[in-house]
């Protein structure tokens, strides 16, 4: 309740107050609770050897986020030495009581080779059952394996299919990736305004490579009206984001 500020106040040391009692009599949902506030700094300084301490008492009695949330850290090397295997151990804990962060993260891992051997069907099975549970980020990836046919036939249709589900959530990959195909007519009809549309969504949330694609698409006047100062603002952003190619094209117009 104090750290929701259900019908209280919201109040982090509170909060970790009331979690190290019950933690402290083995509770895992307050084991795990705890291990969040460490690892994130909730109301207690920032803590990773902490949380993996709370998280591994919780993950220890079965508590699936938990598990994921080790997973996680030893990803990371956070609290732990970065250990592949031990990641991949707790994402699979996690993922076969149906965690879907942990199904994206074993995808993950089975789609890069990270501590497994690199399977591209094993890494779609896994980003299925997470994009199945509404995880934006699994639904983006299989758009993507879709897009590119590994592990699956490819099919633009279907690369759509998930691009658009991710997309409606919000993930900024899926909305560039959804742009690519409306400006190509890839799995849907050729579509400059629509190409647009889905740049400007994944630009707003700082994606370089929108920018850049938005700063062409006002540069050659497709989908909106021929802007040069549009096109060298967002080609400035991308630039600032990192985009080389941004770079060379905003440079490109300001020797105009």
């Amino acid at each position: 309740m104090y750290y929701k500020g259900l019908n209280v106040p919201q109040d982090y040391f509170k909060a970790v107050e009331y979690y190290k009692k019950a933690a402290d009599q083995g509770v895992a949902e307050a084991q795990y609770n705890l291990g969040i506030m460490y690892d994130k700094g909730q109301g207690v300084p920032q803590d990773y050897f902490k949380a993996v301490e709370y998280y591994e008492k919780a993950a220890d009695q079965g508590n699936v986020n938990a598990q994921s949330n080790l997973g996680v850290m030893y990803d990371n090397g956070h609290g732990v030495p970065q250990n592949d295997a031990k990641a991949f151990e707790y994402y699979k804990k996690a993922a076969d009581q149906g965690n879907a962060k942990a199904q994206l993260n074993l995808g993950v891992m089975y789609d890069n080779g990270q501590g497994v051997p690199q399977n591209k069907a094993k890494a779609i099975e896994y980003y299925k059952k997470a994009a199945d549970q509404g995880n934006a980020k699994a639904q983006s990836n299989l758009g993507i394996m879709y897009y590119k046919g590994q592990g699956v036939p490819q099919d633009y249709f279907k690369a759509v299919e998930y691009y658009k589900k991710a997309a409606d959530q919000g993930n900024a990959q899926a909305q560039l990736n959804l742009g690519v195909m409306y400006e190509n007519g890839q799995g849907l009809p050729q579509d400059y305004f629509k190409a647009v549309e889905y740049y400007k969504k994944a630009a707003d949330q700082g994606y370089a490579q929108a920018q850049f694609s938005l700063g062409n698409m006002y540069y050659k006047g497709q989908g909106i009206p021929q802007n040069q100062s549009q096109a060298k603002a967002y080609y400035k952003q991308a630039c600032l984001n990192k985009s080389q190619k941004g770079c060379d094209l905003y440079k490109m117009l300001n020797q105009e």
